[in-house]
């Protein structure tokens, strides 16, 4: 049995995270962090150590004597982002389709049937189950570093999640190429399983690069 032990920053970090992940917490929005000290009953030094960590992950940023805010979508960021998903995350989804144990595959399904349970009752969570989704799939290949560079990818890329997914049926186009790759890791079909991957990753790309030209 294993005990994970959260400090009061870590607890602050994934917190403050999930509101700007799920949208609570807008681009460009300044933190305020007197207000949400307050909200929480605790001192600002923990919260400005949350930020601190928050800003090292490319979620937010300070500016001298003004404090943090969250940072704004663009197109060079994404970029990058998912060119780096593109780079290392097809031949780890493949690697960990061969070696993915029976309870591996039981909880990359019970994921993807949280992600259609959600999408189907139009819920929140969305995009973070998005993301456990793909790290399901990535997890098995016991690369750690790898799968470690790519979760925090994950993280950077959920709110463009977010913003690819708002136009009407998005969801469900995602949603069946989810599908397509899960079948072909659950029968460990490895060269299926990355080129499935690299599409969908480009494809995702190619859609943000139209929506972010047009809202940017």
């Amino acid at each position: 049995m294993s005990l994970v032990i959260q400090t009061l920053s870590d607890q602050l970090v994934h917190l403050v995270r999930d509101r700007i992940l799920s949208g609570d917490v807008k681009p460009n929005a300044a933190i305020r962090q007197d207000a949400l000290a307050n909200e929480l009953g605790i001192s600002k030094i923990p919260l400005r150590e949350a930020l601190a960590r928050l800003e090292q992950e490319g979620l937010v940023e300070s500016h001298v004597n003004r404090g943090f805010f969250v940072r704004e979508l663009n197109t060079a960021e994404a970029e990058e982002v998912y060119a780096l998903r593109l780079k290392l995350e097809p031949d780890a989804t493949a690697t960990a389709a061969a070696q993915a144990t029976d309870a591996e595959h039981k909880i990359a399904s019970d994921v993807l049937a949280t992600v259609y349970q959600v999408t189907d009752e139009v819920g929140e969570g969305v995009g973070a189950f998005n993301r456990s989704f793909h790290l399901a799939l990535l997890r098995p290949s016991r690369q750690l570093i790898t799968v470690n560079i790519l979760e925090r990818l994950h993280i950077l890329s959920e709110r463009y999640v977010r913003k690819h997914l708002e136009p009407l049926g998005r969801d469900e186009r995602a949603n069946e190429e989810h599908r397509a790759i899960l079948d072909a890791w659950l029968a460990r079909d490895v060269e299926t399983v990355r080129t499935l991957t690299a599409a969908h990753i480009e494809k995702t790309l190619d859609d943000l690069r139209q929506q972010l030209a047009i809202t940017g």
